[in-house]
């Protein structure tokens, strides 16, 4: 892959898709607060959105963001592309606090930028070499795939059972929508692939196409589902903005053979960045925390139920 394509379309590509993800995240997460809360995997949640004009904006958004990904990931490595979309926690948390007028959180900021911050150095600092897309055998396929599903399955159980809520719940599903989008981008990877090598008649008749068709319609039901029973829009799309370049990044490795560095001082480089993402997390898990014992004790003073959901933007 020529340096010139990487630096003058696959990187803008990649951080106006982020840009049109965080604005389409903080779109939808507005617009599912002002609907019933559903329950995961209930499709009858888009019924009620396709009401709201806010949500209907956003998902021409996210179609927007769709297709630049994918002229992204025409023309650079998947290993390379998906840390730069990992910058839509830092637009959604902006787009966020733009749309509910009011101002930035500090902490919340910090932990986003954190996030950001780490995870793209710890993708790219492996320095990746793009190889065409081509899908590794069976073999080198299962192990990863059966991870993956086992994976998905565990979160949905969570999200799904009675015995789950609040915090636990909506981490279950922020972290199956995330695992869903970054298969969704391998596949997408593979289609792109396969698009320049092959012409449209060897995508229609490949198999990552209707991989495409399936995961990404249940990954975008599970984000409504995330972005509703979570309180703060940071901390969920944190979650999903990591979970899915990490999945991307392990299927770039093991599936499509893109090659990456593994010398001691990447591997050092790596854990530190790693370290980042971690204090990230944590800043924005205990931002939320706090920010939910505060509307808590506001329902309380009011004489309203705890449990009531806020409608923070």
């Amino acid at each position: 892959m020529p340096s010139s394509e990487l630096l003058t379309i696959a990187v803008p590509a990649a951080v106006l898709s982020a840009a049109s993800f965080g604005l389409a995240s903080a779109m939808q997460q507005r617009a599912t607060k002002r609907v019933p809360t559903s329950a995961a995997l209930d499709p009858r949640i888009f019924v009620r959105l396709i009401r709201q004009p806010s949500w209907v904006w956003g998902v021409g958004t996210v179609a927007v963001g769709f297709g630049l990904q994918v002229v992204a990931l025409a023309y650079g490595p998947l290993v390379l592309v998906q840390p730069l979309l990992v910058t839509g926690i830092l637009f959604g948390t902006v787009f966020s606090a733009m749309l509910a007028r009011r101002p930035l959180d500090g902490q919340i900021l910090i932990g986003a930028t954190a996030c950001v911050v780490g995870l793209a150095a710890l993708l790219t600092l492996s320095r990746p070499h793009d190889t065409g897309g081509e899908l590794a055998d069976m073999g080198r396929l299962a192990p990863l795939a059966i991870a993956l599903a086992v994976i998905i399955v565990g979160c949905l159980v969570v999200a799904i059972g009675a015995r789950f809520s609040g915090a636990a719940h909506v981490t279950a599903l922020a972290v199956a929508t995330g695992v869903l989008y970054g298969v969704t981008a391998g596949m997408v990877k593979v289609v792109t692939g396969q698009m320049r090598v092959g012409g449209p008649h060897e995508v229609l008749t490949h198999p990552a196409l209707w991989a495409i068709c399936v995961l990404g319609p249940i990954g975008f039901l599970l984000s409504q589902n995330t972005f509703q029973h979570g309180l703060l829009i940071a901390p969920a799309l944190a979650i999903i903005t990591i979970v899915d370049p990490l999945v991307g990044f392990a299927i770039g490795v093991f599936w499509l053979g893109e090659e990456v560095t593994t010398t001691v001082p990447v591997l050092a480089g790596v854990a530190a960045a790693g370290l980042i993402v971690m204090i990230g997390i944590l800043l924005l898990a205990r931002r939320g925390t706090q920010i939910r014992h505060q509307l808590e004790g506001i329902g309380m003073r009011l004489g309203e139920e705890p449990s009531a959901q806020p409608r923070w933007g």
